[in-house]
């Protein structure tokens, strides 16, 4: 399994993608995005079935980074 470091090295911001939010691997597919269906009860599998290009490291990035930036 992947360490909280590497993990963190899936999300990325860039200011001419939306607006600068953490988006994972330059998908497009932002942190905010994924952290809100998992809040409202979708199962990772759920998501990484609505979104092909993701794979089960990006939600355990952006659970990473949720805990990383909130203390």
């Amino acid at each position: 399994m992947a360490t909280n470091e590497e993990l963190l090295q899936r999300i990325t911001a860039r200011p001419d993608v939306f607006g600068g939010k953490p988006i994972i691997r330059d998908l497009r597919v932002s942190v905010e995005l994924i952290l809100s269906l998992l809040s409202q009860g979708a199962s990772p599998d759920e998501i990484l079935d609505d979104y092909p290009d993701l794979e089960p490291e990006d939600i355990l990035a952006c659970t990473a980074y949720a805990h990383a930036v909130i203390p």
